[in-house]
């Protein structure tokens, strides 16, 4: 059936035994949920049980690219990735660009699956002659960046895709990510589980792409789509995703000081404009992409000079509004140690925001904190406790094990912890947009703008919502986490979707011209039927309805500001959720009903 996009199997690799082996990757399987994020959450439901501590070597991590991953397509760069999330303790789906996906495949893989655990650190290398186990004890300390250098080197002159861990994961930070050629798998903590593998590194240097079934048709199809993302993304080249800094500020919903208001007073000095006028140096694309949205910033004198990183528009936001720093050069180096240590930007943000809010609230004594000024605003301080996370000293210890595990120990603080189903919200303010709301609750992995759906467009850029309203959102936020879904099967960055047609009405034919097949208009099904298996996968961990809820502050109007006087009451939320559960054909305790499962044809 298909003759192109695929390379057919999927490699096993016995961590323990130091053994391989080819897994069946069936044609049928790939036509019911395409490759990355779909047929990583059903190996996911296959192979792991309902009861499992992340941390152990029964644990198990799935990699899975997409039919476009590495193809000539636009931004074809996408990995997925699924997991039992140290983080959060339940199922964790994320995704990734870097070259790695794109030379995985060009040694003959589509997909990794990690279990076991080694001995000792290894990295593990795929090339064209098959897989080799390198010690890696050398390299355990040492910052992604050093690891990244290290097989740079060791294999100059080849193109090479690396995954690595930092010493963060290696100390056991729960928040710990994934680093993927500077980019990464970033919440859920699944860095901690590659680390609880003693794997450093995945290398892979694949030398032979895999055919398209009409390459020629192909190629036009993709010239046009590429002349139409270097017009249409235009801001992504020049701002990159900080562009939103401004707007959501103004329209008063930007997460400021632990979600206890909306409007920060210091985004002047945090802004995408200032960014760019005082620390912006290059841009940077990942592997075949026209728009090269990743803006390279350094900064030049005061407290952090020298520091280096890629913020985006979520790191801004966690170091920034959350914490009240409106020192932009700080948040340029939390990121870089982020990056360095290898934790997640986003968590690592909203859980200091967090820390800061109960020290002023005295919850959280000066002796926990050791003698550091943790208050809102105080960029030396935030600094500082990035450090702490990354190394677990004092209330770093703490704030590394996530917010799951804070609650266990430290019931009290619950009010002041923002996330669902463990995982920190994601920067937007659910009062002001409440599609994020229902987005926030009802999202695989939790508090996620990604998997949960990006409402932002509709109830915002194109105003097709009202964004103080209730009714409706549920069918927006199902359309969007259902395209998403089927996005992240593909193999693509977001950011070039709509280009190639994958939009909420899928169109084209690109997929038809890589793989031989027209899935085009079984898409949205698709995305429809990864959801469901992932809620199912939920389900069976002990996630329901209970599980969808928001955080308390929720019900609390905010205080200033566009959306000034707004909230999102029990009652409001619960119509939303209503919706929501009907048309996904959920029960009212969020399990899909059984006349859905079948007609989706699941697992």
């Amino acid at each position: 059936m298909f003759r192109g996009g695929y390379a057919g199997k999927i490699l096993r690799i016995d961590l323990g035994q130091r053994k391989t082996a080819d897994v069946d990757y069936p044609e049928e399987l790939r036509k019911k949920y395409l490759g990355g994020r779909g047929v990583a959450a059903y190996f996911y439901y296959r192979e792991l049980p309902a009861v499992l501590n992340p941390l152990n070597p029964e644990n198990k991590i799935f990699f899975i690219t997409g039919p476009l991953t590495g193809m000539p397509v636009l931004a074809s760069t996408k990995m997925q990735l699924a997991t039992r999330s140290p983080d959060t303790g339940h199922y964790l789906c994320s995704n990734s660009s870097g070259n790695f996906g794109p030379y995985l495949k060009f040694a003959g893989y589509d997909g990794i699956i990690l279990e076991g655990r080694a001995s000792s650190p290894v990295a593990v290398i795929i090339d064209d002659a098959g897989v080799h186990f390198q010690d890696a004890k050398h390299l355990w300390g040492k910052k992604t960046t050093e690891v990244d250098e290290y097989f740079k080197k060791a294999f100059a002159g080849k193109r090479i895709g690396v995954i690595s861990i930092g010493p963060a994961a290696e100390r056991g930070v729960r928040i710990a990510c994934i680093q993927v050629d500077g980019r990464s798998f970033g919440r859920g903590g699944a860095g901690a589980a590659m680390a609880a593998k003693n794997v450093k590194a995945l290398v892979s240097c694949g030398t032979r792409p895999l055919p398209a079934a009409d390459l020629d048709a192909l190629k036009g199809s993709i010239a046009q789509a590429a002349k139409d993302v270097r017009q249409s993304k235009r801001s992504h080249t020049t701002h990159g995703t900080p562009q939103y800094t401004e707007i959501i500020n103004e329209f008063g919903c930007y997460p400021t000081r632990n979600f206890q208001t909306a409007v920060f007073d210091g985004i002047n000095t945090i802004s995408s404009v200032y960014m760019k006028e005082h620390y912006f140096v290059r841009n940077q694309a990942c592997y075949r992409c026209p728009v090269g949205c990743a803006q390279v910033c350094a900064v030049k004198e005061g407290s952090f000079k020298g520091a280096e990183s890629d913020p985006e528009y979520e790191t801004i936001g966690a170091f920034g509004g959350q914490c009240g720093v409106s020192d932009f050069g700080a948040i340029i180096a939390a990121n870089q140690i982020c990056d360095e240590e290898g934790i997640d930007t986003m968590t690592t943000g909203t859980l200091i925001a967090f820390a800061m809010e109960c020290v002023k609230r005295g919850l959280i004594s000066g002796a926990e904190i050791e003698g550091l000024d943790l208050r809102f605003g105080n960029s030396e301080a935030m600094v500082e406790m990035v450090k702490r996370i990354a190394r677990r000293e004092g209330l770093g210890d703490i704030l590394s094990s996530g917010f799951s595990q804070i609650r266990g120990k430290r019931p009290e603080l619950e009010p002041y912890m923002m996330h669902v189903k463990g995982m920190a919200f994601a920067h937007y303010e659910p009062r002001g947009f409440h599609g994020m709301g229902l987005a926030f609750g009802t999202s695989s992995r939790g508090a996620c703008h990604n998997v949960g759906g990006w409402t932002i467009r509709d109830e915002l850029v194109v105003k097709k919502y009202d964004r103080f309203a209730t009714k409706g959102k549920g069918r927006l936020v199902q359309t969007l986490q259902d395209n998403r879904a089927y996005v992240d099967s593909l193999g693509i960055c977001t950011v070039v979707r709509g280009a190639l047609g994958f939009g909420d009405s899928p169109s084209g034919k690109v997929l038809e011209y890589v793989t031989g097949y027209d899935f085009t208009p079984q898409l949205m099904n698709i995305g429809s039927r990864i959801y469901t298996l992932e809620r199912l996968i939920l389900n069976r961990e002990g996630l329901t309805r209970k599980d969808d809820l928001l955080p308390e502050r929720m019900k609390e109007p905010l205080p200033e500001g566009f959306a000034k006087g707004r909230d999102i009451t029990p009652a409001m939320y619960d119509e939303m959720l209503e919706e929501y559960y009907q048309i996904r054909g959920w029960d009212r305790n969020g399990i899909p009903r059984q006349e859905m499962v079948f007609s989706l044809e699941i697992p």
